[in-house]
């Protein structure tokens, strides 16, 4: 008997060791693995007239936040849908002016300026100017040392995905796809970040929210939002 207690100790303790190991992923993230599971849901490409709102109301019945990254030049005329993001408690982050790539991508300076001013523009409607950032199409193969650099002396802090819905890349995408996606193998299932889309053609992922939202619910998920005290989550930097 006193050989079962002994060996069954020696389990534990072994399980307790391999739950509490860091695990190197392809992005880079800075935040120890553990056995809590987080989800982060992410949108980008609003705010729009048509989706933003729906997405909005989703998250107030199901009683969740989400991180929401905005293209500055769809502000105008929309400004009381980016006061609800803020005022229903989810998190706003920049995800450039224009989202043109020729023009964003095109120097490091450029890059920079489309994130300052699209942060600008959020603080004459919330009254703070986020420093939360996503690159269009993601950081891999624009992410470079220098720009890096440039990004961290003005504060900002770069968050892509490691689970994706192809809303961004098909409007069409059938509800169940996008929920097969959304519920699909994770790189990383204690810690996901999900990226969906906003804009006013997503009315699919309008539909499918909740439904993989009460997915993660019924697997004990914790739903959080982005903040600037959430460790960076980025692709590889480019050498």
């Amino acid at each position: 008997m006193k050989v079962k207690y002994f060996l069954l100790t020696i389990f534990y303790i072994l399980c307790i060791s391999l739950n509490s190991a860091v695990s190197a992923s392809s992005p880079n993230t800075s935040e120890q693995i553990s056995c809590n599971k987080t989800i982060y849901l992410t949108f980008d490409d609003g705010p729009s007239t048509e989706v933003t709102p729906k997405i909005l109301d989703t998250l107030k019945e199901e009683n969740v936040k989400a991180t929401f990254f905005i293209i500055g030049c769809k502000i105008q005329g929309r400004e009381d849908i980016v006061k609800r993001i803020f005022n229903e408690g989810n998190s706003i982050g920049l995800h450039t002016y224009t989202h043109k790539s020729s023009k964003i991508y095109s120097s490091s300076d450029s890059f920079l300026d489309e994130m300052n001013k699209t942060s600008i523009e959020i603080e004459k409607v919330v009254g703070f100017a986020p420093k939360i950032i996503r690159f269009p199409t993601g950081s891999n193969g624009h992410l470079t040392n220098s720009l890096l650099e440039k990004l961290h002396s003005s504060g900002y802090k770069i968050y892509d995905w490691n689970l994706p819905l192809s809303d961004g890349i098909d409007y069409n995408t059938s509800v169940d796809q996008l929920y097969k996606e959304g519920t699909g193998k994770c790189v990383n299932p204690n810690k996901i970040f999900l990226l969906a889309h906003c804009d006013s053609q997503n009315k699919n992922t309008c539909v499918v929210l909740s439904k993989i939202i009460k997915h993660y619910k019924e697997l004990g998920y914790e739903f959080k939002t982005i903040t600037e005290n959430t460790p960076e989550y980025h692709f590889r930097v480019r050498r």
